[in-house]
């Protein structure tokens, strides 16, 4: 298992390091050039600038089992049927109840804005969304990997 992070405009990629480093789980950040992210405890992999890029890159590298970390509902479906665990910045997993309306509202909604309409952007962060994550993200890594032991070695379920 790995988590991989859709790291555009991520706001929980420290958080994800953290968490990840205590079940010794792999981390992925993949990005383009236009917004080079490194982190310390994580590999980075840029692709170039262009439209789903990286999107069609992280689904290229994905594995059965992986955790994919990204807001982006189009990307989500991809990694589902590679059969990926997939969560959003705030705690959302997306599963094969949820993944369809959730693509219908986007479709809706590019169709208001292509036609002029306007819509409200996503609300400031706070830290509930932080905690929200974090709980969603601890509970898959419990339920698949348990945490480093004293010796510092993971133990596989």
């Amino acid at each position: 298992m790995r988590i991989l992070i859709d790291a555009d405009g991520c706001p929980v990629v420290d958080l994800t390091i953290r968490l990840a480093q205590q079940f010794a789980v792999e981390v992925l950040i993949l990005c383009d050039t236009a917004h080079l992210i490194e982190r310390e405890g994580a590999s980075t992999l840029t692709f170039a600038k262009g439209k789903d890029s990286v999107d069609f890159a992280l689904v290229n590298l994905l594995h059965s089992g992986d955790i994919v970390i990204t807001q982006d509902y189009g990307l989500a479906a991809m990694c589902l049927a590679k059969k990926a665990l997939v969560i959003n910045q705030n705690g959302l997993q997306y599963t094969a109840d949820n993944i369809d309306s959730l693509l219908l509202a986007r479709h809706t909604a590019q169709k208001v804005r292509r036609s002029g309409g306007k819509l409200k952007g996503p609300h400031k962060r706070d830290h509930g969304q932080d905690i929200a994550f974090e709980q969603k993200l601890l509970s898959l890594l419990q339920l698949y990997v348990r945490p480093l032991q004293d010796d510092g070695f993971a133990a596989k379920l």
